[in-house]
């Protein structure tokens, strides 16, 4: 599913598409005929939708309705629908806080990719990334310039990842380091699913001037088991929704700036 119908919010299919997705999560399954009476849609429609979403490989058949397909847990076009709302408004958010004429590095995730693809009337752009997904989104301005490192191509990401990634990014000094995270524990630390992962964000975060932290709610409380950084290291936050007290403490005895996606900024 192209993130950009999506964003553009002109795809009604889409839309639904990505709250299904969130339906058969939540539910762990999800009949046609629920789906077509909750969308007020035909049962046609909604097996359309579901044609596309199981040809992808995130949901599957079962009598009646649709299940996650095995392994999808992490799949990364199912985690770029999940939250899309949410991922959405940080995302816009997010790219008002970038102004034109910088340098931005981007890491990998699917609400980073989403802020890159806020930033298409961005002019004089030079954004990096090891994310292919992220410079692609950045290609299609024809507006920005944009840079990406060699070596080993992770399949399930689409990104580059392990030491030429962190040598890539320690080559340039950013205005802007963008990044997501897998979760933030409750004494702040950021957390990683991986040990590439958390060494390609330190490389941009001590490389960028100012350091943004991109994330929707459901990474508070999250389980990830690297850990690396504390969310009082950045510069700006920006969250679809406030996160827990101790988090709003830390981040306002930082002096972290917060943004909260449906509120004014703290």
């Amino acid at each position: 599913m192209p993130l950009s119908a999506l964003a553009s919010g002109s795809s009604h299919g889409s839309q639904r598409q990505a709250q299904i997705a969130e339906i058969v999560r939540d539910q762990g399954e999800a009949k046609v005929d629920d789906l077509a009476t909750l969308f007020q849609v035909s049962t046609q429609t909604i097996r359309k939708d579901i044609n596309v979403m199981c040809e992808k490989g995130l949901l599957r058949r079962v009598h009646g309705g649709v299940e996650l397909a095995r392994g999808t847990a992490e799949h990364y076009d199912l985690r770029r629908i999940l939250n899309f709302s949410a991922k959405m408004k940080i995302g816009q958010a997010a790219a008002q806080l970038i102004p034109n004429d910088v340098t931005l590095a981007v890491s990998i995730g699917t609400t980073p990719e989403l802020a890159v693809s806020c930033l298409d009337h961005h002019q004089g752009l030079r954004v990096f990334s090891n994310n292919l997904h992220v410079a692609l989104s950045a290609h299609k301005f024809g507006t920005a310039e944009v840079t990406i490192p060699g070596g080993r191509l992770r399949a399930s990401e689409a990104d580059i990842v392990g030491p030429s990634a962190v040598s890539f990014f320690d080559g340039y000094r950013f205005d802007i380091g963008l990044f997501g995270v897998a979760a933030v524990a409750e004494d702040g630390a950021l957390l990683d699913l991986s040990d590439e992962d958390a060494h390609a964000r330190e490389a941009i975060t001590r490389n960028a001037e100012t350091k943004i932290l991109v994330l929707d709610s459901s990474k508070f409380g999250r389980r990830a088991h690297t850990c690396s950084g504390h969310v009082n290291k950045v510069d700006h936050v920006v969250c679809d929704a406030r996160p827990p007290a101790a988090i709003c403490a830390m981040l306002d005895e930082a002096g972290v700036q917060l943004t909260i996606c449906d509120e004014a900024r703290l």
